[in-house]
């Protein structure tokens, strides 16, 4: 984007009006705009050297290397060919060097971006898959020949340029010093920036100290390549390659100068290359024609001869095609050349304003092509029993041999709630089904370069390659050695918009049966501030809930248990688990029932029931759906057609299995009659006795949840028990686990409105009716075995809403 918006700063759109261009790009600021994005730009190619790692290069193979040296080899020579054309159509192309022009224009069509082709990737969710594997280490490949090459052209540009005829000895004087200069980079800068690291790394304080010197390393190598005669950025560029990559240097590195180069001095040398670059230029329709000729000679030129070495490398030919779309995208690389041949006379304002549209195009249609052609199998389904904790009784599949649970991680500060979670879960020493963890740590992908190199090295979701400083880590690595149990961290660098993706194909992978994540707001303390992780975050978790393949669980964090470990010498943990009914609840109860298995673990289980008033009765109500309101919003409820008496039954056969683990003194159960649901699960949230409150999400709404199913919604995702627990307004002291149970058959849900019926509820609070918006309550409907059932299938009728009975 920043791109585009340097083109539309100059005369190709807005300068095309002078008093805007006198006035906000005046004559006495362009030197200066010149020099400070001279120095972002060389800052910006020492973080290119530093995300290339030339030991993983070095590992790529032969199969990286031949279809680099192919995919730069053909367009090369395609370049050549359409520099003979140019030479003798477009006016003024003949003034420059033979060779020089000849050099560039091959270059130009051969290179691929690196750092954008990354990125493509990352976006494209390939980084780590084997297709990205293979594109990157081309790129790096690429890359390297590429700026030797543009060496090469910028040495024959220095005794070749515009009318000017100097000594061939000229450019050789200035390969032979750049071979030298790069020899001394990597035989003696190499290891000092190895001691530097390793200094660096043990000194403390004295840290900041070797980073100044490394940052005034660029300046200098830029120098003496500038001196030479190459260009100042081919020496940042070499300096990067030199400083090693493992260990935590060349991170803090980065981390010290991104931001300020990306956000700040890079788009100064967009705007200032934009002011360049005149579309009017291109003027008649010849100019447009060799347009058109220069993007097709380099799509076929670099798709073919990738696609070519691919298919000799037994790749898939859908895959050949596809890394050969992905070879041929550009960016600032091809920015950087083009300008280069620009200062140097090479390339006049016309053949300028070709390549760089020529790039624009090149790079726009690289990811809908990649999305159209290519797209990777998912993993198959897996027994969807094995998605939940709780089962119903009639399942023929046996009891799994371990619980696999995924937990998600924002950052650090989740670690400590988690960790006390989960090894409440974990149950005691003689649990015949131990716990299996796996931690994902979910990191957004940004313009940022440590956000790509993090990504690279995440290993999603097949391997693990941990940072040394990779707190979160450690952390669960830590916890699971205490108490031995099996932790593998991964970490997934997307999008916000794909992260949930991520989590999805992470769960299928490792079959888990619980997902856990962390609600977007937290507390350290009980009555600590509320710190906000932001909207994004919140919308990640909506589509997890949404798309997970398992049950879910939200942490709505109050300082859980400090990160401490429970004793089992004594009972050091009080949790509540509400049970109203249905689904959600039960599967609440079943993780409930796992924790009371602990014994430094006490659970109450609390069943709330209407509470009867002498002979008055307690008005039933109906949910009618209502597809008017907003989801985001209101509450929603599932659209399934329940079967009431199967459902009674499985909740009477949840609670008798609860009950059961009260023989052992670490659970309780109790029946509490309650009039005003709120204010009964408030009381239990305030008391402080419990420091965990596990409650379901409630999708499938008994007579008592569904009265205050209107209620405002501050967070509608937590169903309306959760979200009344999570509000910060209402003084609670526990922290919150909210269950929702993985059902594939009962996942649609919509908004509704509550409509008082007067009916008697008998015993216990039982599931109400959801009633299309054009159905009177009462008649009947087609009907849908309980939730859980393989026989269960969708309501026909495809209206707002199904009905439950």
């Amino acid at each position: 984007m920043l791109w585009q918006g340097g083109i539309l700063l100059g005369p190709s759109a807005l300068g095309r009006n002078k008093t805007y261009l006198h006035n906000v790009f005046p004559a006495w600021s362009e030197p200066i705009l010149e020099t400070v994005a001279s120095i972002g730009l060389l800052f910006f190619l020492f973080l290119v050297g530093l995300e290339l790692d030339l030991h993983s290069i070095r590992r790529s193979g032969r199969r990286a290397f031949s279809i680099a040296a192919a995919g730069i080899s053909l367009p090369f020579a395609c370049g050549v060919g359409v520099a003979f054309v140019l030479r003798h159509v477009v006016s003024g192309a003949d003034e420059a060097g033979y060779g020089a022009f000849l050099v560039f224009m091959g270059v130009a069509l051969s290179i691929t971006a690196f750092p954008v082709l990354a990125r493509i990737l990352a976006e494209l969710r390939l980084l780590n898959t084997q297709l990205g594997e293979t594109a990157m280490a081309a790129a790096a490949f690429n890359d390297l020949a590429a700026w030797v090459l543009l060496a090469l052209a910028v040495a024959i540009s220095s005794s070749s340029g515009s009318g000017s005829h100097r000594s061939p000895v000229v450019s050789i004087w200035v390969l032979l010093t750049g071979l030298v200069f790069v020899s001394v980079q990597m035989v003696v800068v190499r290891p000092a920036m190895a001691w530097v690291a390793r200094r660096a790394e043990s000194g403390g304080g004295e840290s900041e100290v070797w980073v100044a010197l490394t940052l005034a390393g660029v300046l200098v190598s830029g120098f003496f390549t500038d001196f030479i005669g190459i260009h100042s950025i081919f020496g940042a560029f070499i300096f990067g390659l030199t400083v090693p990559k493992e260990g935590d240097f060349a991170g803090r590195l980065t981390e010290r100068i991104e931001d300020f180069v990306s956000v700040l001095l890079l788009p100064l040398y967009f705007a200032s290359s934009g002011l360049k670059t005149n579309v009017a230029s291109i003027k008649d329709a010849t100019s447009w024609g060799i347009l058109a000729l220069v993007i097709c000679t380099a799509c076929v030129g670099k798709i073919v001869g990738t696609f070519v070495a691919a298919m000799a490398c037994r790749m898939a030919a859908r895959e050949a095609i596809t890394l050969g779309v992905l070879m041929n995208t550009k960016g600032l690389v091809e920015l950087i050349v083009l300008n280069i041949g620009r200062e140097r006379k090479v390339l006049n304002d016309e053949v300028f304003a070709i390549m760089v549209l020529m790039a624009l195009v090149t790079t726009f249609i690289t990811t809908p092509s990649v999305m159209a052609i290519y797209k990777p199998a998912r993993a198959g389904p897996y027994t969807h029993e094995h998605r939940k904790l709780h089962r119903s009784a009639s399942s023929s599949i046996p009891d799994p041999k371990e619980l696999r649970v995924l937990a998600c991680v924002h950052g650090p500060r989740d670690a400590p709630s988690l960790i006390s979670l989960l090894d409440t879960i974990r149950g005691g020493a003689t649990n015949r089904c131990p716990l299996k963890l796996h931690v994902l740590n979910l990191v957004e992908l940004t313009d940022r370069p440590s956000s790509i190199v993090m990504a690279r090295r995440s290993g999603l979701p097949f391997r693990l390659r941990r940072e040394a400083r990779d707190q979160v880590a450690l952390a669960f690595d830590a916890y699971g050695q205490l108490s031995r149990v099996r932790v593998r961290s991964m970490t997934a660098v997307s999008s916000m918009a794909a992260m949930h993706e991520d989590v999805r194909d992470v769960a299928e992978q490792k079959r888990v049966s619980l997902l856990i994540v962390p609600f977007h707001r937290h507390q350290h303390r009980r009555d600590g501030p509320v710190e906000n992780a932001g909207p994004g975050w919140r919308a990640v978790n909506r589509r997890i809930m949404r798309e997970a393949p398992c049950s879910v669980a939200v942490l709505v964090d109050r300082g859980l248990g400090g990160g401490g470990q429970v004793r089992s010498a004594d009972v050091a943990r009080e949790i509540c688990v509400i049970f109203f009914g249905g689904p959600d609840d039960r599967e609440a109860l079943a993780l409930a029932g796992r924790m009371a298995q602990h014994p430094g673990v006490r659970v109450t289980a609390v069943r709330f029931v209407p509470e009867k008033k002498g002979d008055v009765e307690r008005p039933n109500v109906t949910l009618r759906a209502s597809p008017l309101k907003n989801a985001d919003e209101s509450y929603t409820f599932s659209t399934a057609v329940m079967d009431r008496q199967r459902e009674k039954e499985m909740d009477e056969a949840a609670v008798a299995a609860f009950q059961k683990k009260t023989e052992r003194g670490t659970a309780r159960y109790e029946k509490r009659p309650a009039g005003n649901v709120i204010e009964a699960v408030l009381k239990i949230g305030k008391s402080g006795e419990f420091e965990l409150v596990v409650v379901g999400k409630g999708r499938f709404p008994t007579s008592m949840v569904a009265e205050i199913a209107e209620q405002p919604a501050e967070h509608p995702e937590l169903g309306p028990i959760g979200d009344v627990l999570a509000s910060s307004s209402h003084g609670i002291a526990s922290s919150v686990l909210v269950i929702q149970q993985h059902d594939m058959i009962h996942s649609e849900e919509t908004p509704v409105s509550v409509t008082p019926v007067s009916a008697v509820v008998d015993g216990d609070s039982a599931i109400v009716d959801i009633v299309d918006i054009h159905e009177t309550p009462g008649e009947p409907r087609n009907r849908l075995v309980g939730a859980g059932d393989p026989t269960a299938r969708h309501d026909p009728f495809r209206g707002d809403a199904g009905c439950r009975r």
